[in-house]
């Protein structure tokens, strides 16, 4: 644990709380004002991983208990640079603050369901400006400084929105040059390494169950701020790769599991279907109304007595009796072809549709195309870090992947197309239409794995009871 800064006096001000990841966790007064309000309390009602829980039962961790570890994990970061080069950097007491406040409330505006109310629902229904849970978190804290007379600076205030922005496209550009290397701790967008991703890799691998060999402590204690960046000691370019590929890992076997998407999908398809009754979309940029919407909908629509939500609460009576859109099969789109690759639609795999008992129409089909990096898109992430060879160097460097290791992937980049039959009747005559589609467009089937031969006897059961 850091030294902390307070006294014995400042202690008895600090409350104390048992994190399952970081141990003991110590809450300051400030960071309390935010968290004892009824805006940051919503986050125990959002999942961290949102319907992932369905395929992992373990995955039932909150939003809350998240920030509040990126809250520690930052001001761990911001002391320990402190400890070492706080005099050199001129750290002081303003940016601690910040950095922590930043950690604490950079998921504050976060939708249902994890990222796919961003990132599915909303283009469905909002044609409107693109919305993010950045930008969103920013207007929560406004809301909440004003709507509980918050005592807080105006420059902090602007210091912490700034940081939680840094990773998006609204990077501060007003940054002090000496300060730079503080907006690579909470949200870092040039390099992509940061404490966020360092509290959900762990924490999202314990919940699921699948383990972790990524230690961050590692990282943390080697950190070294040279000319305004966060560079790491040489002898770590393994740890970091691994941070990488920990997070690639979890992409492809938690956050993008196959049955994890179909429940997904559905789940946007009952928002969509609700939407218009319950305006769900309505508050994504009123501060005092969104922060009443959390994962909860789903019950809200599911016991409502509103005939017009009908539809929508069939949907959720499948997801409840595991009556899923069925996964088809998928493809890793050829190296070749992801330069120009256009994502495939449901109207391609009808139209590739043999002749039989079954004609498909779009609506009993979905495609998704899910992309899988090491946050570099296709180019290996070690390219934008820089190392030093020892505390005594007063050089920086970016090290060559070829340099590294034969055994790393010489490509960083999947994208993979998922076809699924929203009825179980149908999943044979979608299976066929998608093999009939990749020998149109590759010449061969380029799938790994033939759809099993149980799902498709579904569908001749089913046909023979109609």
């Amino acid at each position: 644990m850091a030294a902390m800064e307070n006294d014995f006096q400042d202690r008895r001000n600090l409350k104390l709380v048992h994190d399952n990841v970081h141990g003991i966790v110590y809450l300051e007064p400030l960071s309390l004002n935010f968290i004892d309000t009824e805006q940051f309390q919503r986050l125990r009602d959002l999942k961290q991983l949102g319907l992932t829980s369905m395929v992992y039962p373990g995955a039932v961790h909150s939003r809350f208990e998240h920030s509040l570890g990126v809250y520690w994990l930052a001001g761990e970061a911001i002391n320990k640079i402190k400890t070492y080069q706080g005099e050199e950097l001129g750290i002081d007491s303003f940016d601690v603050r910040t950095v922590k406040l930043a950690g604490l409330l950079h998921d504050i505006g976060h939708g249902p369901f994890s990222h796919m109310f961003e990132s599915a629902f909303l283009p469905r229904v909002h044609s409107g400006d693109k919305w993010s849970h950045e930008d969103m978190s920013v207007k929560m804290i406004d809301y909440i400084v004003d709507e509980h007379h918050i005592d807080i600076d105006s420059e902090e205030l602007k210091r912490v929105k700034d940081l939680i922005l840094a990773s998006s496209k609204h990077v501060a550009q007003n940054a002090a040059p000496e300060k730079r290397f503080l907006y690579d701790i909470v949200a870092n967008g040039r390099t992509g390494i940061d404490v966020d991703k360092f509290d959900y890799i762990e924490r999202d691998s314990r919940a699921c169950g699948i383990g972790c060999n990524f230690h961050f402590e590692r990282l943390m204690e080697t950190m070294r701020v040279m000319e305004d960046e966060i560079c790491y000691r040489a002898s770590e370019y393994l740890t970091i790769n691994k941070l990488f590929m920990t997070r690639a890992n979890l992409h492809r076997t938690v956050y993008t599991h196959a049955k994890v998407k179909a429940i997904e999908l559905m789940a946007v398809d009952v928002l969509c279907k609700a939407n218009a009754e319950l305006g769900i979309a309505d508050s994504i940029h009123k501060p005092s109304e969104f922060w009443k919407l959390d994962d909860s909908i789903l019950k809200k629509i599911e016991t409502s007595d509103n005939p017009e939500l009908k539809e929508a609460k069939d949907l959720i009576l499948r997801i409840r009796r595991r009556d899923l859109y069925q996964f088809c099969n998928e493809l890793t789109v050829p190296k070749d072809r992801l330069h120009n690759f256009n994502d495939i639609t449901a109207k391609d795999i009808i139209c590739s549709q043999k002749a039989g008992n079954v004609t498909l129409q779009e609506e009993d089909v979905v495609v998704i195309t899910v992309k899988i990096d090491w946050t570099n898109d296709r180019n290996s992430p070690l390219e934008r870090v820089h190392f030093f060879n020892d505390y005594e160097s007063t050089d920086k460097f970016r090290i060559q992947v070829d340099r590294v290791s034969h055994l790393l992937p010489a490509f960083y980049q999947d994208k993979i197309v998922r076809v699924y039959s929203k009825k179980p009747n149908l999943v044979a005559a979608v299976a066929d239409a998608f093999e009939n589609y990749q020998l149109k467009t590759y010449g061969r089937i380029v799938q790994v794995h033939s759809t099993p031969e149980k799902k498709k006897k579904r569908t001749a059961r089913s046909l023979a009871l109609q």
